[in-house]
């Protein structure tokens, strides 16, 4: 993901104590400008550079099996991980949490240039800092030999780390709720590895990083069978709580970890409503029909009906006891010194730190909905979802020759298209893990797409939001549905011309941003939206575009072209190029794809060639 180039500015007070105010003042201050960039230290403390791999020290390590692509669980076929159906559904196994694992968190490769070396991973991350963590909480598994508690994934060893002992009853309390088999992954940030390198403007690259991973977590399911939902109405005084990232003690002196999402993952099948199960903590009970402690399930009324429905919150109850039993293991330090701490990063996590619980619940489809049509599939290749999981890399440059057919863009483009109109869970893979309607738009640069003239092009990313979107830019822009567009994708041409040089100037001089078939860049709904829900929203604007721009990624090398993120952007002047002047719309995050031009200095190492194979 594109690289930083850090200058100072003067330093600046919050005005206001509102959150709202706070979060929209960090986003204002961290903005590069043409005569100045957001404040970083300026150099590379090399000395200090954080360790990429946290540990505990004390927990005991679960190492994962070392699965090759040929053995159980295979991955399916590319394609078939967006249709709800196809994918065989796999119990949960130390085979099927190594499986995930391995697509959502792991290590992809080792770059290797002189004496030194250097990982890379399924996630990508700005600056491949890697700020994410990953937890699951798991049940009593039959089979798993995992016993219940709260496990921290180590992407180095490819295992788990026995942070807590949680015991079986209320453990099963707790996922008593959700469909049968059910277990949960959560994500923190350390913002210390992003601040080290890019300062204040870190707290958004860590958001990035963690939609990016919200996004691998999604996909990595979808090769297993298992669906994903974003636990999204949890407090995150609780998330905290149950990720343990509270505990000062095993944090003392050390980097702190920013609790950031608890998602809900259960494997796919035949799903019994809340009002047809009964018996031990297995099934998933009827709100109106328990009460009392044996569930602690808080009443929620009107949500009996003909589907099932799942929760997108926890019992702060039951998690307050599991998070007094039995810990393990203290943090390592990541670096020695920290040289400046960057206060406009503890301000904004502070103001968008979300306080209060909702009771949000979504439906189950009774049976798999048919999948979305894509009338305009790419070339068949065969590919399998694993090896394009494993091969994808950010590209560093491009050659500024390669296009891609406007059947591939505007298949590309309808993959982006959460379905907005249909129910939760009966959206498209990856978009049935986000709870909400989407809030993010592209801006597109269009420099080598057969079939397309150059030029701006806009994908309105829900068509109900088309006229908020048009009145929010420049009123004399004319927009004309795209030549050839299938029906329902709404694609706009604003204006024709070159925009190569346009798309480099606003993306902080970067090449890749023109030398590739195009690039583009995402619009949120922004002060409006923060107005309507809150400051807490603020992170999730960055969350949806990660998980945009990793769903791109994939959809890039399965094209046989490749992508990058550019988190490097003069954020006013890309306002400028639409016509937009005031915080109804605003970028958060650029993205390219084209025809990579590879490194030939730089070696390709195994990812797992230092742990041996008797682990």
């Amino acid at each position: 993901m594109g690289d930083e180039q850090p200058s100072f500015v003067p330093a600046a007070e919050p005005l206001s104590t509102d959150p709202i105010d706070r979060v929209i003042n960090y986003h204002i201050r961290t903005k590069h400008h043409f005569n100045r960039y957001a404040r970083s230290l300026g150099f590379l403390d090399w000395v200090n550079q954080p360790n990429p791999f946290r540990r505990f020290e004390g927990a005991q390590l679960f190492s994962l099996p070392l699965l090759k692509a040929d053995v159980d669980p295979v991955s399916p076929a590319y394609d078939a991980i967006y249709e709800h159906g196809p994918v065989p559904c796999q119990p949960v196994s130390l085979s099927t949490l190594s499986r995930f694992f391995e697509f959502a968190l792991a290590l992809s490769a080792w770059k290797k240039a002189g004496d030194s070396e250097w990982p890379l991973r399924m996630n990508p991350s700005s600056g491949n800092l890697h700020p994410t963590e990953g937890y699951v909480v798991l049940p009593d598994v039959v089979g798993l030999d995992l016993k219940p508690g709260l496990y921290h994934y180590a992407p180095k060893e490819h295992g788990l780390e026995w942070r807590a002992e949680f015991p079986a009853e209320p453990v099963a309390r707790l996922l008593s709720r959700f469909p049968v088999g059910a277990f949960l992954f959560g994500l923190t940030s350390i913002h210390w590895r992003e601040a080290w390198k890019y300062g204040e403007r870190a707290f958004r690259y860590c958001n990035h990083d963690v939609g990016h991973a919200i996004g691998t977590a999604r996909i990595a399911a979808a090769t297993l069978g298992w669906n994903v939902t974003l636990l999204d109405g949890v407090d995150q005084n609780t998330v905290a709580l149950l990720l343990g990232t509270n505990r000062a003690d095993d944090f003392a002196d050390v980097e702190a970890e920013h609790p950031d999402c608890l998602a809900v993952i259960w494997p796919s099948g035949e799903v019994r409503g809340y009002e047809e199960v009964r018996g031990e903590a297995l099934g998933v009970r009827g709100y109106e029909e328990v009460r009392g402690e044996a569930l602690g399930v808080r009443s929620c009324e009107g949500v009996r009906g003909e589907r099932g429905t799942i929760p997108l919150f926890l019992d702060s109850e039951i998690v307050k006891e599991l998070a007094g039993g039995k810990w393990h293991g203290k943090a390592n330090r990541l670096s020695g010194e920290h040289g400046v701490h960057w206060d406009i990063i503890d301000e904004a996590a502070d103001a968008s730190w979300k306080l209060e619980a909702q009771q949000l619940i979504v439906s189950l489809p009774e049976s798999h909905p048919q999948p979305p049509p894509h009338s305009l599939p790419l070339t068949p290749h065969g590919f399998s979802a694993g090896q394009i999981i494993r091969q994808r890399r950010s590209a560093v440059a491009f050659d500024g020759k390669t296009g891609v057919s406007s059947a591939t863009f505007f298949h590309m483009m309808q993959r982006v298209l959460p379905c907005a109109d249909r129910p939760h869970q009966e959206r498209p893979m990856p978009w049935d893990v986000w709870p909400y309607e989407p809030a993010i738009h592209l801006v597109i640069f269009v420099h080598r797409v057969d079939g397309l003239t150059p030029g701006l092009y806009f994908l309105v990313r829900d068509s109900k939001k088309l006229a908020f979107v048009q009145q929010s830019m420049n009123p004399e822009l004319t927009w004309t549905i795209a030549p050839g567009c299938p029906d329902g994708l709404p694609l706009y041409r604003l204006l024709e011309g070159d925009a190569r040089k346009l798309a480099v100037q606003v993306s902080c001089h970067q090449d890749i941003a023109g030398d590739s078939a195009f690039s583009f860049g995402m619009l949120a709904e922004f002060e409006g939206t923060l107005r309507e829900r809150g400051a807490w929203w603020y992170p999730r604007m960055f969350w949806e575009s990660g998980l945009l721009g990793q769903l791109l990624y994939l959809e890039a090398e399965a094209a046989g072209v490749r992508a990058t993120g550019i988190g490097c952007f003069f954020d006013d002047p890309v306002h400028e190029v639409v016509g937009i002047k005031t915080l109804t719309l605003q970028s958060l995050y650029h993205f390219t794809i084209g025809g990579p031009v590879e490194d030939s200095r730089l070696q390709t190492l195994p990812p797992y060639g230092h742990v041996t194979s008797d682990q």
